[in-house]
């Protein structure tokens, strides 16, 4: 679910990213402080990350852990390539992401972004 999620986020299909966030969505950013607000996430990551960031997964981080009766959490590192600045090296950064299945559908809770 996180190649599946990041996947939309890198190619701006914003339905795909919607359909994946939980309406309960909570986005935690060491620097952007916390988002609760659904479509207001959507909206920045459209205004601000469409086609002008992607997303890459740092190789051999990834983990992810099965919560008994509620989901899973997932967590690793990644990186951020800024787009307009091909020749920048970016720097890896933690995250966490909670995740619920319920109804055999996996949704995305919580996020927690460290820079």
């Amino acid at each position: 679910m996180d190649s599946t999620y990041f996947t939309a986020y890198n190619t701006c299909d914003m339905n795909t990213q919607a359909d994946i966030l939980a309406e309960d969505i909570e986005f935690y950013h060491d620097q952007g402080g916390l988002a609760t607000s659904k479509q207001e996430i959507l909206e920045s990551i459209e205004k601000n990350i469409c086609n002008k960031v992607t997303r890459v997964l740092v190789e051999g981080s990834f983990e992810v852990h099965e919560i008994k009766g509620y989901g899973a959490v997932a967590l690793g590192l990644h990186k951020f390539n800024n787009n307009h600045e091909p020749d920048a090296i970016p720097k890896p950064s933690k995250f966490i992401g909670v995740w619920t299945h319920q109804d055999n559908k996996w949704q995305m809770s919580r996020i927690i972004s460290l820079h």
